[in-house]
């Protein structure tokens, strides 16, 4: 029937009046009295000035008095308001994600999506007297914009765009000085080790890695000349999750202290550090927040005027800036990280549940599984979980290497968080530069698998691993 209804609508070629759209009329007052209170969202504003999730508030009416919102209808893919425990869904996230920083007005050509701006210089008044650019690596439109996007995003007051996530986080260590220390989560990405030990290092700066997963080992851990904090919560590879309140609490106590949490394997869709304390949020944008493994970014966010005023004073001293063209991929990106997020969410907890009861597997790490120590601090700081899991594969490296090249849905390769469904092994690929010791100590087997889920079909996902699975490791281990 439905069908049917089309065709015939293609012919008419005329809009046939619904009863949806006449009641949608008369609660919002007139389609065209919507359409002005949408103009009404987003005013030109000084190039200067960094747009915040305050500001995106009346871009569009969520919801129409005395009727139900789908939001009630469907918290991170859970039906019927079930949000598996964790915090509700953050308000307006989507309508931020499509909206803040992309006020067609601040264009010229009312352009609905920010334009990529090539130009490396802009035209002055006179001398020293710009119009809010001068040259662009200093400030650039299509950047801006993305960054406003960003701020809204984590809740917080400035965004910060960088060339990768490493440049970002190599901005954040140069506010310390020679003779700082810092207190570094010790499960983490193998880059940033390998920063912190072999870069850091080399400018008299001293890490000490420990378990945050415990705030007390952090308050042990903190020296005289401890100046920074460091978590990532889940960690990467093993999933395990720090309390932020409770490392924030335990900071705050230093005034000298700021804590960065790196929000990577969560998103700002499923986690918000700065509602918990943090003093930065640190993302490599190019996993979940990009979401098409086309571009290579980092990014920071904080609602400290000191940290932004510092980070962005060497943001433009030594350059570290991503494209305008990649911003602009990003900024699209940005636009569905609602919807692919929700996507993750059950694709990752799927196959972590069906992973956690396989007879080829040891153990499956999942902060989204009740079974993970964690899980009550999860549900505490989180709304959700994306579609990381990882898990041990019976057999050793030998099938865990076997189970790799059977796959025919996953893609073997580094990374994650992409529309596309990604599998690795940590220790021989991404944390490789971790020492062997610290690996074996932390966890980081040769055997541990980690997954991407991407936002394919959840049976085709389930299915290409247990086929896998049962390729690689021996029959008589099948128990």
């Amino acid at each position: 029937m439905f069908l049917g209804f089309l065709r015939s609508f293609c012919k008419r070629g005329s809009i046939p009046k619904l009863p949806g759209i006449a009641q949608i009329s008369r609660c919002s007052g007139s389609v065209g009295g919507l359409a002005k209170n949408i103009s009404r969202g987003y005013r030109p504003r000084d190039p200067q000035v960094t747009l915040t999730s305050s500001h995106v508030i009346t871009r569009h009416q969520t919801h129409l008095p005395g009727r139900a919102t789908f939001s009630n209808m469907a918290n991170n893919g859970c039906m019927d308001g079930d949000n598996g425990g964790f915090l509700p869904p953050f308000p307006r996230f989507g309508t931020d994600a499509v909206h803040a920083g992309q006020d067609p007005d601040q264009w010229v050509s009312k352009a609905v999506i920010p334009p990529i701006s090539l130009a490396t210089t802009f035209k002055q008044k006179a001398p020293g007297q710009h119009c809010g650019y001068e040259y662009s690596r200093s400030g650039n439109p299509t950047r801006q914009c993305l960054e406003q996007c960003l701020a809204a995003l984590e809740n917080g007051k400035y965004g910060l765009a960088f060339a990768s996530g490493l440049a970002a986080t190599d901005c954040i260590t140069k506010l310390l000085q020679t003779g700082d220390h810092i207190v570094s989560m010790d499960d983490v990405y193998g880059g940033t080790n390998r920063y912190f030990r072999q870069v850091a290092s080399r400018a008299g700066i001293e890490t000490s890695f420990v378990d945050c997963t415990d705030a007390k080992n952090v308050a042990a851990a903190i020296k005289p000349n401890t100046k920074m904090v460091w978590i990532e919560t889940p960690t990467n590879p093993t999933l395990r999750v720090v309390d932020i309140q409770a490392v924030a609490d335990i900071v705050k106590q230093h005034k000298d202290i700021f804590l960065v949490a790196d929000n990577t394997f969560m998103s700002a869709y499923f986690q918000r550090p700065l509602n918990h304390g943090a003093d930065i949020a640190f993302h490599s944008i190019t996993k979940y927040m990009n979401g098409h493994s086309d571009v290579v970014m980092g990014a920071v966010v904080t609602s400290r005027d000191d940290i932004h005023d510092k980070l962005r004073f060497l943001q433009n001293a030594y350059g570290p800036v991503p494209s305008p063209f990649d911003c602009f991929l990003v900024n699209r990106g940005l636009k569905t990280l609602a919807v692919r997020m929700k996507q993750h969410h059950q694709n990752g907890l799927a196959v972590a549940k069906f992973l956690e009861n396989h007879p080829c597997v040891i153990k499956t790490f999942s902060p989204g599984l009740p079974s993970h120590p964690s899980y009550p601090v999860m549900q505490k700081q989180a709304t959700g979980c994306s579609g990381m899991v990882t898990f041990r594969v019976k057999g050793g490296v030998e099938a865990a290497s076997k189970f790799l090249q059977h796959l025919k849905l996953f893609t073997l390769a580094e990374s994650l968080g992409g529309i596309e469904s990604l599998a690795e092994i940590p220790g021989l690929m991404t944390h490789l530069s971790v020492p062997k010791d610290q690996r074996d100590q932390l966890g980081i087997h040769d055997d541990l698998v980690r997954l991407s889920c991407g936002i394919e079909e959840t049976d085709d996902l389930i299915n290409d691993i247990d086929q896998g699975l049962k390729a690689a490791v021996p029959a008589e281990l099948w128990k």
